[in-house]
């Protein structure tokens, strides 16, 4: 049976698009591997390619505090993100490194199976609802929506980046009221 730890040495060891060429780390993912919430965002950072951890850098500390404000915390999550490695400027991915990376990220899925999968941003929404057969909105149009799944036993609840806040301080506000959304979901799991 394959299982999260050599999963992440195949990320490390991964040459499948060109962002292993410039990257100081892949960030595979952390937190929980039982995790019944999962976040998936974009791409790792400046941070996070340094530390080889996923929202090390301010828009983690938001994270932080938008997990704590549902009295939540790392270690009770998984955390991850489309792509393993950082793109060169914090550039968008491209079509080409989200197909070469998001095997990884299914495999993710499957092993850790979460009842909720939170997407962070345009990116992340966009791929897990596709993966699901949905189609996918602006993040701004669906952001604290609830889409069911239940034959998987599974929800996705997509939000805003939390970059987004560093950038919009409403937006913080409205990711505050979007996990809230999530906390009431967790009570009824």
């Amino acid at each position: 049976m394959y299982n999260l730890k050599e999963l992440s040495e195949e990320i490390k060891h991964c040459r499948r698009c060109k962002l292993w060429r410039t990257r100081k780390n892949p960030v595979p993912g952390s937190g929980n591997p039982k995790a019944d919430i999962m976040l998936i965002g974009e791409a790792p950072g400046r941070n996070e390619d340094i530390e080889g951890k996923p929202f090390v850098g301010e828009a983690g500390k938001i994270l932080d505090q938008l997990l704590s404000s549902i009295n939540l915390n790392r270690e009770q999550v998984y955390i991850a993100n489309i792509l393993k490695c950082r793109p060169p400027g914090n550039r968008d991915p491209s079509r080409e490194e989200i197909d070469a990376c998001t095997p990884f990220l299914d495999r993710q899925i499957e092993l850790i199976k979460p009842r909720i999968i939170v997407t962070l941003g345009n990116f992340a929404t966009r791929y897990i609802l596709e993966k699901f057969n949905l189609k996918a909105e602006s993040i701004g149009k669906i952001h604290g929506s609830i889409f069911n799944f239940k034959d998987r036993n599974l929800k996705i609840v997509p939000v805003y980046h939390p970059a987004s806040a560093l950038y919009n301080p409403k937006i913080k506000k409205i990711m505050l009221d979007d996990f809230e959304v999530i906390g009431e979901l967790i009570e009824g799991i």
